[in-house]
């Protein structure tokens, strides 16, 4: 599988469209804005090109090269569901057949047809070998009656739709471009592509520059002013991109400095707005190593946190606490899931009934990703809030490949405490987060707290496989997973982020979508 680095690796969350400097009038659209060019600074690095394999930060392109059958519409739309490559659908009684209804007359960018044959190619590839294979844990069966029907048989109920709409592992990919990376794995490498999106790679320089331009035949159809070329550089540092953004060097900022929010809404401008996202920042316990394999010590360092001041320092504001590793209005989302809060006379408590009085000498290791200065402004809080309870912390800032790789090394040689910042691959948190980041497993990808509870497992299992038919019951027995986390406490869980947008006046297009906050849509875009 590939890492999803972007999980910590992203510099900021916050999605920011900002005027050129100098290019405003009273009269009408900033000029930068009107250009077939629209230049952007982002976050964004690639750790593939392949839509089948990836899982990180390259979703920020790769969602404007490749189409998946459905888009997951934003919160209190009136459908919940655009069709992509999907015209309809509809799902059995007992929603363990889905049968997809395919748009006619759509080509890959390499000139074959979008047919059943290839959507079907497609899913099994992502579910033998895709970067998010785990999505398609339900499917047992892929058959095409016809060219354009596609019909899925699960080996349980699950929601396709929203499984189909995923950010992750849903890309419906060229079958000529599936067979050509089969035979060289770095097909992709050289520029190519196999989508049907409204934009095609057209250069990348790794870890600087990818330019998208338009696809003149896209299925979807182009209008006048839109960006005919999307040129992103790409930028890690969140004040490298205000320069660029004040100087007139990009149009677009994907990451600016959350501290100089409050001064853009003051601008005459600007509009901003405070979108919820699915993104959540938790930290995880080696529950394999002593001292933190005593669930009082854990719960005792939970109690210690600052989760107030965390969400004000670290987030600056643009967070609320989080109530486990469920993101705020993600499915299973409960706001009767017990939190801590800091309670550093119930932490010294527990650490004494565990044997450590005053601390005990206690001495742990916390790593986080050098790349996110979230991660960089909370970490010391956590460090000083320790102390408080003669908890000694050496925090140490890695870049994230490098904290992966110390974690996967295996628990004896892993840190103590890993920070992360990680959001679900589709918009059901059970599925994913709950099993993901806690669920037992021999090689476990993302749970690096190393924790085997048999109760959670069976919790989680039995619930995954109800979400489509007994939602009431599904979230139910979630809600006790939470609970059990919660008492055992494997992890901690700090904040769900907020991201504020700030756009410009004039431009058109730009619109919050928790489901995709990671992206922008620029075939979407449109000088006012």
């Amino acid at each position: 599988m590939t890492i999803r680095v972007g999980r910590v690796s992203t510099a900021g969350i916050a999605l920011a469209l900002a005027l050129t400097a100098g290019c405003s009038g009273a009269s009408g659209a900033p000029k930068a804005l009107a250009k077939a060019v629209l230049k952007v600074a982002t976050t964004a690095n690639v750790t593939t090109w392949d839509p089948v394999k990836s899982f990180s930060t390259e979703v920020f392109y790769l969602a404007n090269v490749y189409e998946p059958l459905l888009w997951k519409n934003p919160p209190g739309s009136a459908q919940p569901y655009t069709p992509a490559l999907a015209e309809s659908w509809e799902a059995s009684a007992d929603k363990k057949t889905w049968t997809f209804h395919l748009r006619p007359g759509v080509t890959f960018h390499d000139g074959e047809p979008m047919n059943a044959a290839a959507v079907k190619a497609s899913i099994e590839a992502a579910k033998d070998h895709g970067g998010a294979a785990f999505i398609w844990a339900p499917l047992k069966e892929i058959t095409t009656p016809d060219d354009k029907t596609v019909v899925m048989s699960l080996s349980y109920a699950a929601p396709m739709e929203l499984i189909a709409s995923s950010m992750y592992g849903a890309w419906i990919v060229s079958p000529k471009a599936l067979a050509a990376v089969k035979a060289d794995e770095k097909y992709y490498e050289s520029g190519k592509d196999g989508g049907t999106g409204a934009y095609t790679v057209a250069e990348y320089t790794s870890g600087q520059r990818v330019v998208l331009k338009k696809h003149a035949a896209y299925w979807g159809g182009w209008d006048k002013g839109q960006y005919a070329t999307v040129v992103n550089t790409i930028t890690p540092e969140a004040v490298v991109q205000q320069q660029m953004l004040t100087g007139g060097q990009v149009d677009i900022a994907t990451s600016l400095p959350l501290e100089n929010i409050g001064r853009m809404r003051s601008d005459p401008k600007l509009s901003v707005i405070d979108c919820a996202t699915a993104s959540s920042y938790l930290g995880f316990f080696n529950t394999a190593k002593k001292p933190l394999d005593d669930p009082k010590v854990r719960r005792a360092l939970s109690y210690a946190i600052p989760y107030k001041e965390i969400i004000e320092v670290g987030a600056q504001g643009f967070g609320t606490q989080a109530r486990g590793p469920v993101p705020a209005g993600v499915f299973p989302y409960s706001e009767s899931t017990p939190q801590y809060v800091q309670d550093l006379g119930k932490a010294r408590e527990l650490l004494a009934d565990a044997g450590y009085a005053d601390g005990g000498g206690l001495k742990l290791k916390l790593t986080y990703a050098a790349e996110n200065q979230s991660q960089k402004r909370f970490a010391p809080l956590i460090k000083d809030a320790f102390a408080k309870v003669g908890v000694t912390v050496d925090v140490q800032a890695i870049l994230f490949n490098q904290q992966w790789e110390q974690a996967k090394a295996g628990p004896a040689k892993a840190q103590d405490i890993f920070l992360l910042l990680y959001w679900p691959t589709y918009s059901d948190a059970g599925s994913d987060n709950l099993w993901s980041l806690f669920h037992s497993s021999e090689k476990p990808f993302f749970n690096l707290s190393y924790w085997n509870d048999a109760k959670f497992d069976k919790l989680v299992e039995k619930a995954g496989t109800l979400t489509a038919t007994d939602q009431a019951r599904a979230r139910a027995m979630y809600g006790q997973a939470m609970s059990r986390l919660h008492e055992q406490a494997p992890g901690f869980f700090l904040y769900d982020v907020k991201a504020p947008l700030v756009a410009p006046k004039g431009i058109t297009g730009l619109t919050c979508n928790p489901d995709y906050s990671f992206n922008i849509f620029f075939h979407r875009l449109a000088p006012a």
